[in-house]
């Protein structure tokens, strides 16, 4: 998943050198690993690691070029914290009585210059990623 979203980064021409990104989920599945992934040399972000706890997450949210939501708290990111232009990505997931929601609030697409909703965002280029890991791993073992 954090090589699906730096991927997908990548594909629409959003600035990740110097940005700001801001990812809210300290898991080992996306926030730990997204947050070294984008302070790598390559990608040369400055990369804050938040969560639920985190004192003035709201500020942090606002200064952002680039969230990253994977939280887990559906609708959690709304309008009102977004930075207009700014990219979020939604990676939460959560099953509420209306079914599955992110943890993006659709209206955060009226201010956002890229949006990556739950679902149908990063889940699709996830598995791209993963197929792409399979083929790396074959030619390296033909290699051989």
């Amino acid at each position: 998943t954090p090589r699906a979203i730096v991927a997908l980064l990548e594909q629409y021409n959003v600035p990740i050198k110097g940005a700001d990104v801001v990812v809210i989920g300290r898991g080992l599945t996306v926030g730990r690993p997204l947050g070294l992934l984008l302070s790598r040399k390559r990608e040369s972000a400055t990369v804050t690691l938040t969560h639920s706890a985190t004192k003035d997450l709201a500020a942090h949210i606002k200064r952002a070029d680039i969230v990253v939501a994977a939280l887990g708290k559906a609708h959690f990111i709304t309008a009102d914290l977004v930075k207009p232009g700014a990219a979020v990505i939604d990676v939460g997931i959560t099953r509420t009585a209306a079914g599955l929601a992110g943890d993006v609030h659709p209206d955060v697409a009226k201010v956002a210059g890229h949006i990556a909703p739950m679902p149908g965002g990063v889940g699709p280029m996830t598995r791209a990623m993963l197929l792409s890991n399979v083929v790396e791993i074959a030619e390296a073992a033909l290699l051989k």
